[in-house]
């Protein structure tokens, strides 16, 4: 299974959320593979860097060594397109950087980790896992 990450997930593995942490753990055991949308990769580099989190910084970097960084291409930003037009027309509106997230899961068929389910749960199609809960 591939498994995105979604920033929030990535926080709590950076400061040792222990059930993330398990999880994580859990799934490179496995053949499992985990990636990340440039768009989460920005999420958390802007964070920490405004934060001054040098430490912290050091900790995704390694993380980094064992993910791949996926390109969000012109598919991508279609999916993109119709996620926001359907949630518009069912009356549901969700911030770009999540219809973002949402998309480049969708188009490299991937699980989004996340422990926002709530908001993801609009999204049609989006497999979501949390693993803070």
């Amino acid at each position: 299974m591939i498994y995105a990450l979604d920033t929030n997930i990535i926080i709590h593995l950076i400061i040792g959320t222990p059930s993330v942490s398990t999880c994580y753990e859990e799934c490179l055991i496995g053949s499992n593979k985990i990636t990340l949308s440039p768009y989460v990769d920005f999420e958390v580099r802007r964070g920490l860097r405004y934060k001054n989190a040098i430490a912290k910084e050091r900790v995704y970097e390694r993380l980094c060594n064992n993910w791949s960084i996926g390109e969000m291409g012109r598919n991508v930003w279609l999916q993109a397109v119709s996620i926001y037009s359907d949630l518009r027309h069912k009356g549901y509106t969700l911030g770009d950087a999540d219809i973002l997230i949402s998309a480049y899961c969708i188009e490299n068929q991937c699980t989004l980790v996340t422990n926002n389910i709530k908001d993801f749960s609009i999204v049609s199609g989006l497999k979501l896992v949390d693993w803070v809960n």
